[in-house]
């Protein structure tokens, strides 16, 4: 039987606390998530800790049992503090719960439940084993911390940002399309930060014809970030020989319909857990229409252009009562101008 997060200790919610710091040490993107694992002995001390350090790698329990070795120390009677449910299968690596106990782990405290139909079940495998196991703790913060991937492993889909940037009109171009720059260096360097943040990149053919865009991730000094998101077109039109797109260093992508169904299914079973679709307005809107969207970020440039070039096209919304409903969770300003972050409103709010 799982017990509640009531029946846990004062140690065991500071290693919790300690579990969710080190496990943003790992990257935000890749298909696996962000995990840490707090060893904790039968005084209520730290004897190990461990992180995910990417796929391919080991899994923050198996590192935190590793490290436990290389101090000539038996995990036999210990606690395993741990922000996401010991996963039960077998991928690049064995299954955690299956380790957990064969080491002698006496009691396994986690914070959230794994959904994966792959990856879960690990509570029951441990219980089986013998081993007793606490449910909840800190639920709220590790599912923050766990969002992207909870929200891609339940949806069978990535965890969906779209961006655009317009004028303070509304206008992603001038009449004669021309946009380079609506917006400041300050909230372009943003844009890049959040490219490689994200395990792809998405613009529509349309869009990448009129720019033939790099898409790649850059610093300010115009250096490449370490990880470059893979690099998506949407569409049915040919890419041109010789445009950079297909020789992007994160990969190259062509989606050779307009079914966001099948790109999400597609992209899921790449690997691709989070997408940052930049537009154009086509794609942009489609996602908004389709509901296919966790975030959106929307920058402003302190600019009026007027004209039919606006950010977001048709929604199918004739009404204001189907009005697509946003909660501002956090605005960024620069010298000039802003960045609006924002997620779909929940249906009653």
């Amino acid at each position: 039987m799982i017990s509640s997060p009531r029946d846990v200790t004062a140690p065991e919610k500071a290693a919790m606390s300690r579990a969710l710091e080190i496990a943003t040490r790992g990257p935000e993107w890749g298909i696996n998530p962000r995990v840490g694992c707090v060893m904790l002995d039968s005084h209520g001390t730290t004897v190990a800790e461990g992180w995910h350090q990417g796929s391919g790698t080991s899994h923050a329990e198996i590192m935190a049992l590793d490290v436990l070795r290389q101090r000539g120390m038996t995990a036999r009677g210990l606690t395993a503090v741990v922000t996401l449910e010991p996963c039960a299968h077998t991928g690049k690596t064995g299954p955690c719960a299956l380790a957990l106990a064969q080491a002698g782990i006496a009691k396994v405290v986690y914070s959230v439940p794994d959904p994966g139909v792959e990856s879960g079940g690990g509570a029951e495998a441990l219980i089986n084993a013998g081993v007793e196991v606490d449910s909840g703790l800190d639920r709220e913060a590790g599912t923050e911390l766990l969002e992207r991937w909870l929200g891609a492993t339940t949806l069978r889909r990535p965890w969906t940002t779209v961006k655009w940037a317009m004028s303070l009109d509304g206008r992603a171009a001038a009449a004669d399309g021309t946009s380079q720059w609506i917006t400041s260096p300050a909230s372009r360097h943003r844009v890049h930060r959040d490219r490689s943040r994200h395990d792809a990149i998405a613009i529509g053919s349309g869009t990448l014809l009129a720019d033939n865009p790099a898409l790649t991730a850059r610093t300010p000094h115009g250096e490449l970030f370490e990880h470059q998101p893979l690099a998506v077109v949407v569409g049915k039109r040919d890419v041109p020989a010789g445009f950079a797109v297909s020789e992007h260093p994160g990969g190259f992508y062509h989606h050779r319909n307009h079914d966001l169904a099948t790109l999400g299914n597609n992209l899921f079973e790449r690997g691709v857990r989070s997408l940052y679709v930049e537009g154009g307005p086509t794609l942009a809107s489609a996602f908004l229409a389709q509901g296919r969207v966790e975030e959106v970020h929307i920058s402003l440039g302190p600019l009026l252009l007027g004209g039919p070039r606006v950010a977001i096209t048709d929604l199918g919304i004739s009404t204001m009562t189907d009005a697509l409903a946003l909660d501002i969770r956090d605005v960024h300003t620069t010298e000039s101008d802003l960045t609006v972050i924002a997620r779909p409103a929940k249906k009653g709010h």
